[in-house]
């Protein structure tokens, strides 16, 4: 089963909501302040965790600096649409499963977009 960490810019409710569906999901704001985002990165590849984000900076990670990366979820959805969101990923990760794993997932409302984080 797919497991996740979420930094401190991933919602609270994509967190419970993937809790309720049974994932194991480390969210940062639980144990720690402040989080350096190459850590995180890092973090989340040396524990196989698909990494739940609402920084974009993590493209900049996995895509230029080249960090590895078992797969990013970044999530973009703006203030009035918020309502949605923890359903969003929900959504995404029952629909793609292990699929998600290696990918950079930009989940928006009505759309998601999945591309490869390695070559």
């Amino acid at each position: 089963m797919l497991r996740f960490l979420a930094d401190e810019s991933c919602d609270f409710a994509v967190v419970r909501a993937l809790r309720e569906d049974g994932y194991d999901v480390l969210a940062v704001s639980e144990i720690m302040r402040r989080s350096d985002d190459r850590e995180l990165i890092l973090s989340a590849d040396d524990e196989g965790r698909v990494l739940l984000t609402e920084d974009k900076d993590f493209g900049w990670w996995v895509y230029v600096s080249s960090e590895n990366s078992p797969g990013v979820i970044l999530i973009r959805f703006p203030g009035n649409l918020r309502s949605t969101l923890a359903q969003s990923v929900r959504n995404v990760v029952r629909d793609q499963g292990t699929k998600l794993l290696g990918m950079f997932v930009v989940v928006q409302p009505g759309m998601t977009r999945i591309g490869r984080t390695r070559s």
